[in-house]
């Protein structure tokens, strides 16, 4: 089962690699995949709503989410699993970006990516802002794959727990929320 799975992983980024790369994608998703290194264009994005009173709380839980993700892919999961990069074991796999970390499940680009659009569909105020902040981080986890640095399956796993992240600090903002309010 899980030999099949690894397959099925490396199969899908050489399908990628052979049918979707192309001339005009390959700088686009090149620049794209960096923009999320260490996060940055997550925690950027959250500092401007930071900055605006009616996203204030949006831009708090999202970093709070981005927190919680990177304790649990970067500081545990990663090391836990340690999983090798994907063009260490996909034969015939090529890289277009470096990548130093050598661990690869989950993903926590996509985690960080996922984290922060959980946050925002829950608390930001109008829809297109909503579904701008899925569809961001949907493009993050498939940069992912495209540059050839993480298999499906830690793309799928860095979504899982950074929707989970997200639900959790917003629970957790509520809690907080609501015991000030209690307390006043």
């Amino acid at each position: 089962m899980l030999e099949e799975l690894l397959r099925l992983d490396g199969g899908v980024l050489l399908w990628i690699q052979d049918v979707v790369r192309c001339g005009v994608l390959d700088p686009i998703l090149m620049f794209y995949t960096r923009l999320g290194n260490a996060g940055m264009l997550w925690i950027v994005l959250s500092v401007v709503l930071l900055c605006i009173p009616k996203t204030r709380k949006a831009g708090l839980v999202s970093l709070l989410a981005m927190l919680l993700g990177l304790l649990c892919t970067n500081v545990a999961l990663k090391h836990l699993v340690g999983r090798s990069r994907p063009w260490l074991t996909v034969e015939g796999l090529i890289p277009l970006i470096e990548e130093p970390d050598p661990n690869s499940f989950p993903s926590g680009h996509t985690c960080a990516a996922f984290a922060a659009a959980s946050a925002w569909w829950r608390t930001l105020p109008e829809l297109w802002m909503k579904v701008t902040g899925v569809a961001l981080a949907a493009a993050m986890g498939f940069s992912r794959l495209y540059v050839g640095v993480h298999f499906p399956s830690d793309v799928l796993a860095g979504m899982a727990v950074g929707l989970i992240c997200g639900w959790l600090a917003w629970l957790l903002w509520n809690r907080i929320a609501a015991w000030r309010t209690w307390q006043i």
